[in-house]
């Protein structure tokens, strides 16, 4: 990793007090002009970004970290949002939204925004960034932490859940049970997650000599999982179906009841994502809490630390949080 610029090389290179740099650096009027040119073309000479949180507290203004999260999933990361922003309040740190729509703002075109607008620091959840993208960001020195998916780089760090783990030990108990005809559902709006969870399966049936070959795949010329769930099922039956979302679980527990298929007796039922609507739904739907709320929170005090190059207590690159399956009326 390249040694980081700091006010004291800026100093040196113009030949002036550190007291006036951090003038230049907040726009004080109080120096001359030749000065002020002499510390701007160290600053461009070195490439020094001026630390955010000394920054901030000359200006008394606060450090601002963008979070950037697909349309998609709102519905899903209202918990997410308000970890960030708890721990934001308590570190004075503003958070401005960045929202990703698939073919309106490319991932690209909100990177670029990102970088214009100078913020500090930048969180992404549930991210779909190629490694060209992830590098853009790295050039420009900026901290990111990943929500969701593991991830880190010199100045990348990320907290997540190990899906493929989830779902590999679940399954893996169905499938010494005698419970070999497991079935996933496809999810198109989150396609991360779901080749986490494929990959979990794939490795169960793998590891005893088996292929995984019941990937429900929605084709795309139906609208919704529902339309497509209650043609498949007229014809398909499996021991334990798994969807990603509470409103995939919904559609498979109406399909199944419509062409008589008895859940959990004939075919059990898991959506990994578990929501408040699961227990809502006859019969409950099974599904596994994630620690949504900690997500943010820790995203957001991992980012404290990378903004503060002498954390003294450090901080992991990579975040594995646990989870907690709660059965319900769907599984056995």
């Amino acid at each position: 990793m390249m040694k980081r610029i700091t006010i004291y090389d800026v100093a040196k290179e113009a030949n002036v007090s550190l007291a006036t740099v951090s003038r230049v650096i907040n726009g004080s009027e109080v120096v001359r002009e030749d000065t002020r040119l002499k510390v701007q073309e160290a600053i461009e000479k070195l490439g020094y970004k001026p630390n955010a949180i000394a920054q901030g507290l000359a200006l008394q203004k606060t450090t601002t970290i963008a979070f950037v999260i697909p349309e998609a999933s709102f519905f899903y990361t209202g918990q997410i949002i308000n970890g960030l922003i708890d721990v934001a309040k308590i570190y004075n740190y503003n958070m401005v939204l960045h929202t990703t729509t698939e073919g309106i703002l490319a991932t690209s075109d909100i990177i670029e925004t990102i970088i214009k607008s100078r913020v500090d620091g930048v969180v992404i959840f549930n991210d779909k960034l190629d490694k060209e993208e992830i590098a853009t960001l790295t050039n420009y020195d900026v901290p990111i932490v990943v929500i969701g998916n593991r991830i880190s780089d010199n100045n990348i760090c990320s907290v997540y859940v190990d899906y493929e783990t989830l779902i590999y030990d679940y399954a893996k108990r169905y499938y010494e049970n005698g419970k070999t005809n497991i079935a996933l559902v496809e999810d198109r709006k989150n396609p991360a997650m779901i080749e986490q969870l494929r990959h979990g399966l794939e490795k169960v049936f793998k590891e005893h000599g088996d292929t995984f070959e019941n990937y429900i795949k929605i084709p795309k010329e139906y609208r919704s999982s529902y339309e497509y769930l209650k043609e498949y099922f007229k014809t398909n039956k499996h021991d334990l179906v798994i969807t990603y979302r509470d409103s995939q679980a919904m559609a498979v527990l109406n399909t199944a009841r419509e062409v008589g298929i008895s859940i959990p007796d004939e075919m059990e039922l898991v959506c990994v994502l578990d929501s408040k609507y699961n227990a809502m739904a006859r019969p409950q739907i099974s599904g596994f809490k994630i620690p949504d709320y900690d997500l943010g929170a820790v995203s957001m005090r991992i980012m404290t630390k990378m903004l503060q190059d002498d954390a003294k207590d450090g901080y992991n690159k990579e975040t594995e949080l646990s989870y907690i399956f709660t059965p319900r009326e769907t599984t056995k």
